[in-house]
């Protein structure tokens, strides 16, 4: 993933192959999803898989304005883990994002 991604596969697929048991989440099936877009995550949460509505993009904690996020999206492997932007997200807080390229 670099600036934007397909996402055309049907959700209900994505939830049968991680065994998520409910999809509540609406998206459009899309060959030009961008970052600052509603997006389709996986989860787990309670010890269950689940599909949750995020928006793309990183809001590091320090930030003034939530609008950096949409500038946000991609980080070095190698750095990922001691970038203050990165840090903490990395370690505590991960999620799948679906892609079909």
């Amino acid at each position: 993933m670099c600036g934007r991604f397909v996402l055309i596969t049907d959700l209900s697929v994505i939830a049968e192959e991680f065994e998520v048991n409910d999809v509540s989440v609406h998206f459009s099936p899309s060959r030009n999803v961008s970052p600052g877009q509603r997006i389709p995550a996986l989860i787990r949460r309670d010890n269950q898989n689940m599909m949750v509505t995020c928006l793309w993009g990183l809001i590091p904690f320090w930030a003034k304005d939530p609008a950096i996020g949409a500038k946000l999206i991609n980080a070095r492997a190698e750095t990922v883990a001691q970038k203050p932007s990165f840090k903490n997200a990395f370690l505590q807080r991960r999620c799948l994002i679906p892609s079909d390229g």
